[in-house]
């Protein structure tokens, strides 16, 4: 899954200590996420949500793999 955490992050200024923080998280998570080395709970995904006031899907982009 691709998500658009580190450019809306970047956009507003906020640096990935502050976002952990207010996300009760720690600044690695926010790295990994950013990374795609880490898919977040859909719980953190709505706080991500909610922090920025943008809906889930404007941030995680969820793109079916296609099947052999």
């Amino acid at each position: 899954m691709q998500n658009r955490l580190e450019a809306l992050r970047k956009e507003r200024g906020i640096l990935q200590e502050e976002l952990a923080r207010a996300l009760k998280v720690s600044r690695q998570t926010i790295g990994s996420i950013e990374n795609g080395r880490y898919n977040p709970s859909i719980i953190l995904a709505i706080k991500i949500s909610r922090y920025f006031q943008l809906p889930v899907e404007e941030i995680f982009l969820y793109t079916e793999e296609s099947q052999p």
